[in-house]
């Protein structure tokens, strides 16, 4: 699946060269960068590390790229990992302590942190210290050792997953927002300049209508369009290569690919337009329902496609209309 939420192996290859090196060359997101710039460069005049930062908002948007940035703009070391994989507290105590003064620390999908794992973050947050529990029972004793002065950067996707104790700790909170048409077919020339393959105006402008709105997304199916182009021998990406491509890849003018399509016309034709609920969407399509709330759900609600109601989630007219389905205008009076 092109638009499927976690990074593959291929995108992680390519970070080196497709991901942004500065905020010059960061396309989009123009207030958050400003932002930033004001933390990173008032940090900077005071010589000390800037304040926690948690970045938040669909998958695809950038929140690791701009990590990255920061680390690079603020001259400091940046460690990775992810909520799922601190698994004990031995975990995040052994990488909090191989930390250095000024580095990055930043965990991808923090909202799956363990809340045992979250109860020794805040202190490490807050005062630079670790509490460490040696012994079990009455003879344990508590162990505090000072940390680093390190700047923690933290990016979900479900901002209302985090407790309230955890998100009160970032001094910055910023939510990316899904890219204009124009700022995804600046990106799709960038990237097609540092893959070495040429592409056109319209060739980028069809790329990015169907890219989601996101930078991943679009990406991804600039390297398939390429391999579409280079197996029809052609040496520049067009507009007519593109949509040939996308026809083979099941890919519509929206960037819909079958799985969406198959959530709404479910939803439509199983039970009547809605209200349903995630979960029973979920069962009906043999999907996950973190799947549908983070890949499918967040564009198809950009889009206008789909609502939620105190009921559940509605298929709206104008899915009806691209799916090509009468759309009985009764339903609008059962929610």
């Amino acid at each position: 699946m092109i638009t499927s939420s976690p990074e593959k192996i291929e995108d992680v290859k390519l970070d080196a060269t497709l991901r942004p090196q500065s905020f010059s060359e960061y396309v989009g997101q123009n207030k958050i960068k400003r932002n930033l710039d004001i933390l990173i460069g008032a940090a900077k005049k005071r010589k000390e590390p800037i304040e926690h930062v948690l970045l938040y908002g669909p998958a695809g948007l950038g929140k690791t790229t701009l990590a990255h940035i920061i680390a690079k703009e603020m001259g400091a070391n940046i460690r990775v990992t992810s909520g799922p994989a601190i698994e004990k507290v031995g975990d995040l105590g052994s990488i909090l302590t191989n930390l250095n003064d000024g580095d990055i620390f930043f965990i991808d999908e923090i909202h799956r942190l363990n809340k045992l794992i979250e109860e020794v973050l805040y202190p490490a947050m807050e005062d630079f210290k670790l509490d460490i529990i040696i012994g079990k029972g009455p003879s344990a004793k508590t162990l505090q050792l000072d940390l680093p002065r390190f700047t923690l950067i933290g990016a979900t996707t479900r901002l209302g997953s985090i407790s309230s104790p955890l998100r009160n700790r970032f001094g910055g909170i910023h939510r990316l927002d899904f890219y204009e048409n124009e700022e995804i077919e600046k990106i799709i020339h960038r990237s097609s300049r540092i893959l070495s393959v040429p592409v056109d105006s319209a060739g980028a402008k069809m790329i990015s209508l169907s890219s989601r709105r996101t930078p991943r997304v679009a990406n991804r199916l600039l390297k398939r369009v390429r391999d579409f182009t280079q197996m029809e021998n052609c040496e520049l990406i067009t507009e007519d290569l593109s949509r040939r491509a996308f026809e083979a890849l099941e890919i519509d003018e929206l960037g819909l690919e079958p799985a969406d399509r198959h959530i709404l016309t479910t939803i439509i034709q199983k039970f009547g337009g809605g209200p349903v609920g995630v979960q029973t969407i979920a069962a009906a399509t043999s999907e996950e329902t973190e799947t549908i709330e983070d890949v499918y759900e967040p564009y198809l609600l950009q889009i206008g496609f789909l609502t939620r109601t105190p009921r559940g989630r509605v298929a709206t007219e104008l899915a009806y209309k691209h799916l090509g389905i009468e759309y009985n205008k009764e339903q609008d009076k059962l929610f």
